[in-house]
């Protein structure tokens, strides 16, 4: 945790805070933190700066805000389609999301995603949340990604994503004989990113339909959490 993040709520009219659970826990066995100590913090959706922690017990911890006035980095000019990973491996790439400064994310079904990925507790708002919350806490960050779930492919390609695409370079990660991944963009991108075993031919053609053509990365197949940070690195 290299961030604090308060929620708005816990701050009082006098700017302090009471923590606990999994943050207290944290304060005590990573940072070991002690009275006195200044610590780095950022108010969710807003900005980040430095809290003195004025008492510690085994049940919580009092902090006084001391200043915010930094901003938090600014975020990727992309919007990140991602055919649903399976479960566990959701949790980590929700993380790395929003750890790399993804605004927008679409889970999206694809033919080779199980049914019974969509049925997991992991896609519940509060677990989505949780992720995406350890992730910014990673980079610094406050701002929490936008996630959509979308489980039928074919009516969200063929009827919102042309819209949601536009004026923005659309591209769509898949191996084969494909140009290659564009390097260092600047502008706005829409990226769509596959199931472990890639998306199928049809998928293909109709995301490339809805202006995101195929790229690839060369000749490994990796797997989704290790796409994503590839394919974003390579592109800003």
């Amino acid at each position: 945790m290299n961030l604090l993040l308060l929620e708005p709520a816990e701050l009082d009219s006098a700017g302090r805070a009471i923590l606990r659970g999994r943050r207290l826990k944290h304060l005590q066995e990573v940072h070991q933190a002690r009275a006195g100590d200044t610590l780095r913090i950022g108010q969710l959706g807003g900005l980040m700066g430095q809290a003195g922690l004025l008492r510690m017990d085994e049940g919580e911890a009092e902090l006084q805000v001391l200043r915010l006035d930094q901003p938090a980095p600014a975020k990727l000019p992309l919007t990140l389609l991602l055919a649903l990973p399976r479960p566990k491996m959701l949790r980590r790439v929700l993380q790395t999301v929003a750890s790399m400064g993804v605004p927008r994310l679409v889970l999206l079904n694809s033919y080779r995603v199980e049914k019974s990925f969509w049925q997991t507790p992991f896609l519940a708002p509060e677990a989505i949340r949780e992720q995406l919350l350890l992730g910014l806490e990673q980079a610094r960050d406050t701002v929490l990604p936008e996630v959509w779930l979308e489980p039928r492919f074919k009516p969200f390609v063929e009827d919102r994503l042309p819209a949601m695409a536009a004026g923005t370079r659309g591209l769509t990660g898949h191996p084969g004989d494909y140009p290659p991944c564009p390097r260092a963009l600047s502008g706005p991108v829409s990226l769509a990113i596959g199931p472990e075993g890639g998306w199928i031919p049809y998928e293909v053609a109709l995301l490339a339909r809805a202006g995101l053509p195929p790229v690839q990365l060369g000749e490994r197949i990796l797997r989704v959490e290790n796409a994503v940070p590839a394919l974003l690195a390579r592109l800003f």
